[in-house]
């Protein structure tokens, strides 16, 4: 019930002020109230139970923000999902977490499964007991029926949502996020960006993803801030609606930046505080100077990961490669990537902080010696799989233990990559890298051998990987080559 509280609070504090903005859409806080509670009953009606979680597979639009507020009353959790998930993604989900309903636009997460092998392990079909729509939209609401009984949890253990993220090995990771663990994440945005009730945030990240989730839903939200939605990733409209709506807070990706610091621009931006966070790492060199320039601010570097919440920021941003100090609260060690020990100058990056997911979804192992990336040990450190070094409190990135990457905010194991390519009859060998694009920024490409006196459509592997893989994931660029 933790974001619903906090939506209580801002309606005391500020009424009928703007709450929610969306293209033409305009909601104030009581507005938002109201719908809620409609949307509350409704989901009572179809049976969702304190406890349950629902998925909610939607983008940036007001919606989402009513229906987690409307499960987080009922003592349900939201569960956000990219639109683009695929059914196989779905199932492999819903096979370790049980999924109470889905929210979908029409025909949303029904369609068959393409390609899936006859021997494949049995997964949790994707057939609802019961599916409706949601009055006066054109969502669809399907009533999954699921064995796990709601287990009374004391208030701050309550889950209050479920982020998904990539493993190792590529497939879907719950996360789930307690209470506690959001509370401690909207205090250390608060507090670190000094956010209140005046602030103007928008936001251009999903929902869906962790970053925007976090900042949006947490941050935003538990600071009374007005929020502005916007799911089209056009560098023009969006510093337009940064100059005329005088945005405060910009979460964002460095992809973002780079071109909004290519478009032309004819004086800096007339309004301060701005607070733009980049995800992964700031502009730098050049490139950060002429943002600078043109909008009067810079990028502040944010490290953030969907198990502990934000991390460190570069709250000056003048930390070049650096992605800042930790926040206060966040704990961090190194420790040799060979060896264990902790003190090392460079190595694993482990975090430990109040923010961070218990995993219980997860099923984490904890022994002391051998704890797997992305998991904690028994004192609640967290294994980053970064390799990281740390100077005058200034956290560097250095690379990861295995082989997933970030692209935009979002895992992509590249070893996944490589499995998928080699299914395609007349490949014998695949190399999965991510290279970064001037204009495109960070993207998949691949080095590929054929078969002897076979030929191949660079195109035909490309569509290949469109059918089994989240669109993320699959590579630009196919390389032909005689060996790796």
């Amino acid at each position: 019930m933790l974001l619903y509280s906090w939506l209580l609070d801002a309606v005391k504090a500020k009424g009928g002020a703007k709450a929610l903005i969306y293209r033409d859409t305009y909601l104030s806080w009581r507005g938002l109230l109201h719908r809620v509670k409609r949307r509350a009953e409704e989901f009572e009606s179809t049976g969702v139970r304190p406890g349950d979680l629902v998925g909610l597979m939607l983008g940036n639009v007001p919606d989402f923000v009513i229906l987690s507020l409307a499960l987080s009353k009922l003592r349900a959790a939201p569960l956000p999902l990219d639109p683009t998930t695929s059914t196989r993604e779905l199932e492999m989900l819903m096979s370790v977490v049980p999924l109470r309903g889905l929210i979908t636009r029409p025909r949303g997460g029904d369609a068959p499964l393409p390609n899936s092998p006859t021997n494949a392990p049995a997964r949790r079909k994707i057939t609802p007991e019961s599916r409706k729509r949601l009055q006066g939209t054109l969502l669809s609401c399907s009533i999954y029926a699921t064995d796990a009984p709601s287990v009374p949890r004391k208030k701050d253990d309550q889950i209050a949502t479920v982020l998904v993220t990539g493993d190792s090995a590529g497939d879907p990771k719950p996360v789930d996020r307690t209470n506690a663990n959001l509370a401690a994440e909207a205090h250390h945005l608060i507090e670190t960006l000094s956010i209140n009730n005046g602030d103007r945030v928008l936001l251009t990240m999903p929902l869906f993803n962790a970053f925007g989730f976090h900042v949006g839903m947490a941050g935003a939200l538990a600071a009374g801030a007005t929020i502005y939605l916007e799911d089209e990733l056009a560098p023009n409209r969006i510093i337009k609606l940064v100059r005329e709506q005088k945005i405060t807070v910009l979460p964002g990706s460095l992809t973002l930046f780079s071109h909004l610091a290519r478009l032309p621009a004819t004086r800096p931006l007339s309004h301060k505080p701005v607070r733009m966070l980049s995800l992964g790492g700031g502009l730098v060199g050049n490139t950060l100077e002429t943002f600078r320039e043109k909008y009067g601010v810079r990028t502040l570097s944010c490290y953030h990961t969907t198990e502990t919440g934000t991390i460190a920021v570069d709250v000056k941003g003048q930390a070049g490669d650096s992605v800042g100090k930790a926040l206060e609260g966040v704990e961090l060690q190194l420790t040799n990537p060979k060896t264990g020990k902790v003190g090392a100058r460079k190595g694993v990056l482990w975090v430990r902080s109040p923010a961070i997911s218990p995993l219980k979804l997860c099923t984490p192992r904890v022994a002391t010696d051998n704890v797997p990336v992305g998991m904690r040990d028994k004192d609640g450190w967290y294994r980053t799989g970064d390799i990281a070094t740390a100077s005058r409190g200034k956290i560097v990135l250095q690379g990861r233990e295995d082989d997933l990457v970030p692209i935009d905010g979002k895992r992509v194991a590249l070893g996944e990559v490589e499995g998928c390519i080699e299914t395609f009859p007349k490949v014998s060998a695949a190399q999965a890298l991510v290279i970064t694009d001037p204009l495109g920024g960070p993207m998949v490409v691949a080095k590929v051998v054929i078969k002897e006196r076979a030929r191949v459509d660079p195109e035909a592997i490309i569509d290949h990987c469109a059918r089994n893989l989240a669109p993320y994931k699959v590579p630009r660029r196919i390389e032909i080559c005689k060996s790796l």
